[in-house]
């Protein structure tokens, strides 16, 4: 449980947004301000608001404040096999590999982008969380591939909001267990926590809206290669989207994928790669894509997959 606060709405603040008025009062950041509306965590007058709502002088305000956080620090650390595909003044493009997190996090002790880019020189935007300075948009711990980081301010504001108005191309390939039917579709279904398990996530009635594209682009005997386009950007999306076709991605166990294939396959996380990142350059308007290639380990599976007989 957090620490509840209740007050009436001071005069000075009067038509204010909530999230900004919820900076305001306790010293928030707008995006953390942000978050605990989303999580319905405040109210006003006894009913749930958005961020957005005006807030009125005199309305009863509760809201729920989290515990304190552990504080989380950037240790800046080379990163093994993280590339720079493209840098410039105002974004660095990271092929990220498997096993390396975004951002720290409250019990991550493993590698992340952040603290590689620190470690190899890289000087970042100072917008957003301390620990997660620049990043705009997160890879799972368990996916690889493409990601970009903010390295200017103005880059930061840009590259947010293309990614919150999905202009940004994110495609994904993703070999996914049995052959899906139709062979190329949409998964429209809202994702939120699962209601059993912290640390899953599922296709829920209260979830955020979700919507997956998918094409198959190569089927084999116990698999499909699909290219994956992604419209919104929720946590494990690709992953619990497929799971919920009963596909789920191969060697991804924690959504139900059989470990014995993945075995055979030498697989130790899901076949899920960012292969192809897109957008307009922040500085220059200009559309730029970039690309990236199956690491060792997918490669690996995917040959195995197509000499099975």
């Amino acid at each position: 449980m957090g620490d509840l606060r209740s007050l009436p709405v001071p005069d000075g603040l009067e038509g204010e947004r909530l999230d900004a008025a919820l900076a305001r009062l306790f010293g928030l950041s707008r995006t953390r301000a942000a978050d605990l509306a989303a999580n319905d965590l405040v109210r006003l007058d006894g009913e749930l608001v958005g961020k957005s709502e005006r807030v009125r002088a005199g309305a009863w305000l509760e809201v729920e404040l989290p515990s304190a956080a552990p504080v989380v620090e950037v240790v800046a650390e080379p990163v093994e096999g993280l590339r720079v595909v493209h840098d410039d003044d105002d974004v660095v493009v990271v092929d990220k590999p498997v096993g390396v997190a975004a951002h720290p996090s409250p019990g991550w002790t493993g590698p992340t982008v952040v603290g590689g880019l620190a470690a190899a020189g890289y000087r970042v935007s100072t917008s957003g969380a301390a620990e997660r300075q620049g990043v705009v948009h997160r890879l799972d711990v368990g996916t690889s591939g493409l990601m970009v980081v903010a390295k200017s301010e103005h880059a930061y504001t840009v590259l947010k909001r293309a990614f919150k108005e999905r202009t940004v191309e994110k495609v994904y390939h993703a070999v996914v267990q049995g052959h899906p039917d139709p062979l190329r579709g949409t998964i429209d279904a809202p994702i939120g926590r699962h209601p059993q398990h912290d640390w899953r996530w599922a296709v829920t009635a209260a979830g955020k809206p979700s919507v997956t594209h998918y094409e198959v682009v190569e089927a084999f005997r116990s698999a499909s290669l699909t290219e994956v386009h992604l419209e919104t950007g929720r946590t494990h999306q690709i992953r619990v989207h497929f799971s919920a076709l009963r596909h789920p991605c191969v060697g991804d166990v924690t959504y139900g994928a059989d470990p014995d294939l993945a075995r055979r396959l030498g697989l130790t996380r899901q076949w899920l790669h960012a292969v192809r990142l897109g957008f307009e350059h922040p500085a220059t308007g200009e559309r730029v894509v970039f690309s990236s290639t199956y690491p060792d380990d997918l490669q690996t599976a995917l040959d195995r997959l197509r000499d099975q007989v």
